[in-house]
């Protein structure tokens, strides 16, 4: 147990990245299941092998960084999100500030940028799209994904957005034109400021209630007023006045 504690003083040091946030039940276990994996007996030894080869650094932080992602997740809250919140958005603003916290491999923002483009141009769409790993916002930035991850994307959007190209479809360069990519910490970084609608989903169940609680008062901060927090199905705020939310729909917070 004690070797466990020194390995998340030691990688917080090095990557400011904060296990002792997370809930150490479950990040223990899958940790321990990938030092078992790489041959090592105890975290001693298995952060001293991180700390030397930059192969053994990236798997750890893609282990820590859930990613699991594909367009449209969920797609009858998105359907929300186009039909009931952006239209009630699009009467009060001539153009649009969203930010894709923890975006994984970019499926989240570019779906945003689609249904966004619904209601904007592309030049009054401003879209960032951040997340702690930058393997995978190198993937991001490419735009390139399979047919597993676009089966949800409607045919005709499918056909404006993505070419396709034998096994793949790589997302339009102009409809890249309106996300940037940028590392983020949720944990330890400044947060952008006068945003419209904050996506993050899917992510915070990984965290303790106290991260929660910080993060969410971030993420109200961050927002303008009336600007509205989108959150994923295993992630309803109990307390939402806490936060200066109220709820305007299943998984949907407006802020006051």
């Amino acid at each position: 147990m004690e070797d466990y504690q020194d390995f998340v003083k030691n990688i917080y040091k090095k990557t400011g990245l904060d296990l002792s946030l997370y809930k150490e039940v479950q990040m223990k276990r899958r940790l321990t299941s990938l030092r078992n994996k790489r041959g090592y007996d105890n975290f001693n030894d298995y952060f001293l092998a991180i700390n030397t080869e930059q192969r053994l650094l990236q798997e750890f932080l893609d282990k820590v960084t859930i990613n699991v992602s594909e367009f449209f997740r969920n797609p009858s809250r998105w359907k929300v999100l186009e039909e009931n919140i952006l239209p009630k958005l699009k009467a009060r603003k001539k153009s649009i500030k969203i930010w894709s916290a923890a975006c994984s491999t970019g499926e989240e923002p570019y779906t945003l940028a689609m249904i966004a483009n619904q209601y904007w141009n592309i030049d009054n769409i401003e879209i960032l799209a951040t997340d702690i790993d930058l393997n995978v916002l190198a993937r991001a930035k490419q735009g390139v994904y399979n047919d597993r991850a676009v089966q949800d994307v409607p045919e005709d959007r499918k056909e404006k957005y993505l070419l396709k190209d034998e096994n793949t479809y790589k997302v339009d360069d102009r409809l890249k034109k309106c996300i940037t990519f940028k590392q983020h910490n949720l944990l330890a970084d400044k947060y952008p400021s006068d945003v419209d609608l904050i996506v993050c989903r899917n992510v915070l169940i990984y965290f303790t209630e106290q991260a929660k609680e910080q993060i969410y008062h971030n993420f109200s901060q961050a927002l303008n007023d009336k600007g509205i927090f989108f959150v994923g199905s295993t992630e309803q705020i109990f307390h939402p006045e806490k936060y200066n939310f109220q709820v305007i729909d299943t998984f949907f917070y407006q802020k006051n």
